[in-house]
């Protein structure tokens, strides 16, 4: 994997895509995951454009389409530092997770890919617990 600045979640998420590609032998589902490109910094006429196109505060990062134990697929929000959850993320993570999504806030790319790989490889150790997962 090349380096990657992780003092900003764009570098987590984008050392997070980079193991994905090297782990997909292994885990093939990985091929299908992908980054929802809700946040980032816009100017007000691209924000109203992308608002008319669907684009939703709070929608988590990343998503994993691949069911296991019980569950329609994986929902992530991943955050770097102190950062923490607004109050529409937690909204759409537990709606999420009350459709049957797993959802998790993950703090940085290692603890996310260590929850990729327990979902896909080892689901049977999933704690069936009633909130979102929070992962450091």
């Amino acid at each position: 994997m090349r380096n990657f600045r992780l003092d900003d979640e764009s570098g987590h998420q984008e050392a997070l895509f980079s193991w994905a590609a090297y782990r997909t032998g292994l885990m093939p589902e990985l091929q299908y995951m992908y980054h929802v490109p809700n946040g980032g910094k816009r100017d007000k006429a691209t924000a109203a454009v992308l608002k008319r196109q669907g684009v939703k505060a709070g929608v988590p990062d990343i998503m994993l389409p691949a069911a296991r134990a019980g569950y329609h697929g994986l929902y992530i929000e991943l955050k770097a530092g102190e950062n923490t959850t607004t109050k529409k993320q937690k909204e759409w993570l537990e709606y999420l997770r009350q459709q049957g999504y797993y959802t998790a806030v993950c703090y940085g790319w290692q603890p996310a890919a260590q929850l990729i790989e327990q979902y896909l490889l080892h689901s049977d150790e999933l704690t069936k617990e009633q909130e979102t997962v929070t992962m450091r």
